[in-house]
């Protein structure tokens, strides 16, 4: 796990908080996205996630597409996130629902309800930062670690007329980053099911009061099956570019 400290002084799992050793209880608060169908990914995060007992698991998009399992990652984000935004897959193959397809198929109209109804954007207050949290694309660009200042300080701004936040968390990159910026925070969690460059399971952990104190943020770099979850897509034939997913998978090089 990689640790980044905003002040050195620093559900099911909320009665075990603990502290950051300046004498107060801190919120444990994962943020995590892009779980695309990998459930090998998705219980190795769970695995993971029982180990850190948060308070809170905002889901940040993309439940579905790219893998085999959409159903089951769609399953799994509703029975253990308690926050939910829509990413540009879940609105995308939505769009698409009506057709005799793969996902159609899997995914069948109760679930795509569900993500219909999802917000787009939302907030989170943390350490006194007030964050805005959006998966990236439809509403926003697609955020990277080496955009430029200008570009990552523009996710601050609501869309529905919301003030200016102090700080992003953002994902759709499949990419975890921290950015320190001038005058707040941009934050990628990366991506559970289908991260690219380092084919590990990812998400981000917040830990902090909420409106004042320190902010302790980490990135959770969770090791899964790659091979189980490269050979799972094979029990699937009819998978769209499923070789693309099982490249990503075993190797983190984007293949699509």
């Amino acid at each position: 796990m990689t640790s980044f400290l905003v002040n050195p002084c620093l559900s099911r799992y909320n009665e075990h908080n603990q502290s950051l050793n300046c004498g107060v209880s801190a919120m444990k608060i994962v943020l995590l996205a892009d779980l695309h169908g990998n459930m090998a990914a998705t219980k190795a995060m769970e695995q993971e996630l029982d180990r850190i007992r948060p308070d809170e698991v905002y889901f940040l998009g993309d439940a579905i597409g790219k893998g085999p399992e959409s159903d089951k990652t769609c399953d799994w984000v509703r029975t253990h996130c308690n926050h939910w935004l829509a990413g540009n897959w879940d609105r995308g193959l939505s769009k698409d629902k009506e057709n005799d397809t793969f996902y159609s198929r899997q995914i069948g109209p109760e679930r795509f309800a569900w993500l219909d109804s999802l917000p787009l954007e939302d907030e989170l207050t943390i350490g006194g930062i007030r964050f805005r949290l959006v998966h990236g694309r439809f509403l926003d660009p697609l955020y990277m670690s080496f955009d430029s200042d200008e570009k990552l300080r523009e996710g601050f701004r609501f869309k529905d007329g919301r003030p200016d936040a102090d700080g992003m968390i953002c994902a759709d990159s499949h990419r975890p980053f921290i950015r320190p910026l001038e005058g707040g925070y941009a934050l990628n969690t990366g991506s559970v099911g289908d991260n690219l460059s380092l084919p590990r399971a990812h998400a981000l952990l917040l830990e902090g009061e909420k409106e004042s104190g320190p902010l302790h943020i980490t990135i959770l770099s969770v090791p899964y099956d790659n091979r189980k979850a490269a050979e799972t897509a094979d029990l699937y034939p009819d998978l769209p570019l499923k070789e693309a997913f099982q490249k990503e998978v075993l190797t983190g090089i984007y293949s699509r």
